[in-house]
């Protein structure tokens, strides 16, 4: 019996599928490692972690036409980790330590949560951008108009998606935990606010 009419293995995890995979990894580490709740500066660079690979790859190939694979450049272990190992270091020498910490938890949820649909699917060579360059990637790239057709269409793909539940279940917990990230957002935006209105010519 399929449970999830639709689910097709090796579709795109989402966004918000992304964040919420990251978030709940994340809660489990600091748990096992502190027994707290994720601070705000750390959920806030979680999220960014999570969505880093793709605000990197997606612009380069589909508008820039930089990469020829929206799941290239960032989303290898090799450049990518690089990449990541470099705001790792940065943001440590800088004292951020839980910062950099939450955002490398959030970057490599990322690549988990572009790998494990292939893992289960059986199609492991898909997985060559996670090598990239190394290996040749497979014609697996969702065309933009694939993307904004696939969020336009509310069936049971998109209803019963890995991502949605994740994003409700990562809900849940969020808000248990008072939401956090929330004021630290605020802050951040009324101090760059304030700084840009202290800039302004009298």
């Amino acid at each position: 019996m399929d449970l999830c009419p639709g689910w097709h293995y090796g579709d795109p995890m989402w966004p918000w599928g992304h964040a919420a995979l990251g978030y709940l990894l994340y809660v489990v580490y600091v748990w096992a490692r502190t027994r707290r709740r994720p601070t705000g500066p750390g959920v806030v660079a979680l999220l960014v972690g999570t969505q880093a690979p793709d605000l990197i790859d997606k612009p380069l190939a589909w508008y820039l036409h930089v990469l020829e694979y929206g799941r290239s450049l960032a989303h290898s272990v090799l450049t990518g980790g690089l990449l990541l190992l470099t705001v790792v270091l940065l943001l440590r020498w800088r004292g951020h330590r839980t910062v950099a910490t939450a955002f490398a938890v959030g970057y490599l949820s990322h690549l988990v949560g572009d790998s494990y649909s292939f893992v289960l699917a059986g199609t492991w060579e898909n997985l060559a951008f996670l090598v990239w360059p190394l290996l040749p990637i497979p014609g697996v790239e969702y065309e933009l108009e694939g993307v904004f057709a696939h969020l336009t269409r509310l069936d049971a793909s998109v209803i019963y998606s890995e991502g949605v539940l994740l994003a409700a279940g990562m809900f849940v917990v969020w808000l248990a935990q008072g939401a956090p990230g929330v004021r630290t957002l605020v802050r951040w935006l009324r101090r760059a606010t304030a700084g840009a209105e202290a800039e302004e010519p009298a």
